[in-house]
């Protein structure tokens, strides 16, 4: 019989609730955005775990999984540790998993630390989450992981001045914080480092700022979805592309908006690990497991992160079921070969080692389509950012 240890908000609890009604359904919630502005990744994760079990089944050995989804909306730390304890006393999960935001994976830490539920990220990409709890695990990646590449790729490029552009706040100033010790590592100057709040929509006034100190490039970080369109359609609007000003990027070409941006889109150079061009007959079949769905998402890395996720659950679900500490040490050192490329969870930091691919955006002459071509690999490294 499984025990699991009921974790109230703000109180502890002595009560413990058994398990044993489900002994034979694993039960894993998923805490994502469903409404509002980012609802987008929350639809991208439900289609990711539709085309995982469509594949593999529901189910692992003697273990039925289902998976329950709890709505965080935005931003939104409070609301996330209230659906986690809901999900981990009343609906009894064995594991947690979603999480796009870092502060609302931070709030759960606690609560999966005393649980001793596992926990996947689907994409918060903060180095120090991991530090939080030993029950996270990341499938995504981390900002360290791809900003010091591209670092490294533009220094072999010829650039050698650059101000970084990035939200203020965890993930942005990872982002800033990798890739000036990359650049300056390989020689280069960070002239300035603009931190924006993250609250804008209008890049103008510091995309004009930059264009007037005339680096050779810009560096950005914004959170996906709206914000990522708003500030590359700045970019070519405030000329620094005719100026000159290179554009260097994570994820701002992403897919969701990378046919909205036009062919000014075409030559940004991005660094990520993952995209959905990428040239493998898995990633073939992942897309076309998602457009076979009713009203498909796009794919981007929201998706295959939630797919590789879910692939983890399952293999830690087989080796262990429910018993939360055996699952984490199964997971550490697992190797899988993922629409993105191979894999393997790094046992220290319990984030993925990946491919870092540099990418340029072109419009694909059979299709007519803009996409994020993979023009090679440029690092294959793990959390670049967890000694820091």
């Amino acid at each position: 019989m499984k025990l699991k240890n009921a974790v109230a908000l703000g109180v502890t609890l002595s009560a413990v609730v058994t398990g044993a009604a489900f002994a034979d359904t694993i039960r894993v919630g998923v805490i994502a955005p469903f409404s509002g502005p980012f609802a987008l990744y929350g639809t991208q994760y439900e289609q990711a775990i539709a085309a995982y079990q469509a594949k593999h089944g529901t189910s692992v050995g003697e273990h039925e999984i289902e998976f329950i989804f709890r709505d965080s909306g935005g931003i939104n730390p409070d609301l996330s540790r209230s659906l986690a304890q809901e999900l981990l006393i009343r609906d009894q999960v064995d594991y947690l998993a979603g999480f796009t935001f870092t502060p609302n994976a931070l709030a759960v830490a606690p609560l999966i630390t005393q649980s001793e539920t596992p926990t996947v990220i689907f994409n918060a990409a903060t180095s120090s989450i991991n530090r939080d709890s030993e029950f996270f695990l990341r499938t995504s990646f981390t900002l360290w992981q791809v900003s010091a590449p591209i670092a490294d790729w533009a220094y072999d490029q010829g650039i050698r001045t650059v101000i970084t552009t990035v939200a203020d706040y965890g993930p942005g100033i990872d982002a800033e914080n990798g890739f000036t010790a990359a650049f300056e590592a390989r020689g280069g100057e960070v002239i300035d480092a603009v931190r924006m709040p993250l609250s804008t929509t209008d890049f103008t006034p510091f995309l004009q700022s930059v264009r007037a100190a005339e680096p050779d490039a810009v560096f950005v970080f914004v959170p996906g979805g709206p914000t990522t369109f708003a500030y590359t359609r700045t970019y070519n609007e405030n000329g620094l592309r005719e100026a000159g000003i290179e554009f260097l990027g994570t994820a701002e070409t992403e897919e969701s908006n990378l046919q909205a941006l036009g062919d000014a889109a075409i030559g940004l150079n991005t660094a990520y690990h993952y995209s959905a061009a990428h040239d493998s007959d898995m990633n073939r079949e992942f897309l076309a497991a998602i457009a076979e769905m009713d009203d498909p998402a796009a794919v981007n890395w929201a998706s295959v992160g939630a797919y590789d996720g879910v692939h983890l659950i399952y293999e830690m679900i087989e080796a262990a079921g429910s018993d939360g500490p055996a699952a984490v040490e199964h997971a550490l050192g697992l190797e899988w070969e993922s629409p993105r490329g191979p894999l393997v969870m790094d046992p220290e930091s319990r984030t993925v080692i990946q491919n870092v691919y540099h990418r340029v955006v072109q419009r694909n002459e059979e299709t007519g389509l803009l996409e994020n071509f993979e023009t090679g690999i440029i690092a294959t490294v793990g959390d670049l950012g967890w000694d820091q």
